[in-house]
């Protein structure tokens, strides 16, 4: 099982043997630190905790730096992250991972925080294509239109109704990219496709 932090950075295309335009984004895919081993003896359930980037040792809090005594090399890790396996007697405290754990042509899952877009309206936040733009209307174009109603008692509103409210800032996970080049010698990853979140954000890459 393959896995790794990275940073998202640009927004490309690429071509293949054929001539074909791939759409890709780039992420700079390491090296991580393996920061912590969890065994299910110890605690429950298998897995490898990684650290990557790097803050200044000011704006690290004591707890984290307790937490990080026990590795040899000194690093201000700006995230740590978990990752679960099925067996962690394959890692040890202070390994490397970079970006050659992959090969080309692996599918993968990357998961990271979407922009947040604060309070947004239906027609942005689900699409609705809102109201007639003729028959008198005013100021109603890109209303909801009735919430109530639908034979309910009381005409509530039911659980679920999509309606206006916050969007964005949550974590999206999307499957089946595939890795179409690596420069191991820079940690690179040229990954198909859009990643979620915004550039120079902290990106999670899993092998499927």
């Amino acid at each position: 099982m393959a896995f790794i932090l990275g940073i998202k950075k640009n927004i490309t295309q690429v071509f293949d043997e054929a001539g074909n335009v791939i759409p890709v984004t780039l992420v700079k895919a390491g090296p991580a630190l393996v920061t912590q081993v969890k065994s299910k003896e110890k605690d429950g359930y298998s897995a490898v905790q990684l650290g990557f980037g790097e803050k200044k040792d000011k704006n690290i809090k004591k707890p984290q730096k307790g937490h990080l005594k026990k590795i040899t090399i000194n690093l201000n890790l700006r995230w740590l992250r978990e990752f679960r396996v099925a067996d962690e007697s394959k890692y040890k405290l202070g390994d490397v991972i970079d970006a050659s754990v992959f090969k080309e042509g692996d599918k993968v899952q990357v998961s990271g925080t979407v922009k947040g877009r604060g309070f947004q309206g239906v027609v942005k936040r689900h699409g609705f294509h809102g109201g007639p733009r003729t028959h008198g209307q005013k100021h109603s174009e890109r209303e909801a239109g009735s919430i109530g109603g639908g034979g309910r008692a009381g005409g509530r509103v039911i659980k679920g109704m999509r309606m206006p409210g916050r969007m964005g800032g949550n974590r999206v996970t999307v499957k089946g990219l595939k890795i179409i080049k690596i420069d191991e010698k820079n940690n690179l990853l040229v990954v198909s496709g859009a990643v979620p979140g915004a550039k120079e954000g902290l990106v999670e890459i899993m092998k499927l």
